[in-house]
């Protein structure tokens, strides 16, 4: 039970300290090492806020994010949506140029 009061509390103060700090860019004025950070940033307060209320479980948590698998498992996804953010790059590129070309005439 008190572990779930923790947790909650933990989850309050998390959304109480990210949501007014959102920003309101567009993703495509988004560089592509800002996506790769919000996963970090995220992380970043979710310890903070943890760390807080119980420090004993933001080092739980802290020593569950440097282990092997979940570090193999993070780079895996910086290297995916890297990928990912280049395709949609060229994407966007394309769409840009079929739009000049074809509907603007230019």
């Amino acid at each position: 039970m008190l572990q779930s009061r923790a947790l909650v509390i933990a989850l309050i103060l998390l959304l109480s300290t990210t949501l007014p700090e959102v920003q309101s860019k567009s993703i495509l004025e988004k560089d592509r090492r800002d996506l790769l950070a919000i996963p970090e940033a995220i992380a970043s307060y979710f310890y903070e806020a943890v760390n807080k209320v119980s420090p004993k479980v933001s080092q739980f948590f802290l020593d569950t994010v440097q282990s092997p698998t979940v570090i193999a498992a993070r780079q895996r996804f910086a290297k995916e949506a890297s990928k990912a953010s280049i395709m949609f790059e060229q994407l966007i590129e394309k769409i840009k140029n079929l739009w000049y070309t074809k509907v603007l005439g230019y």
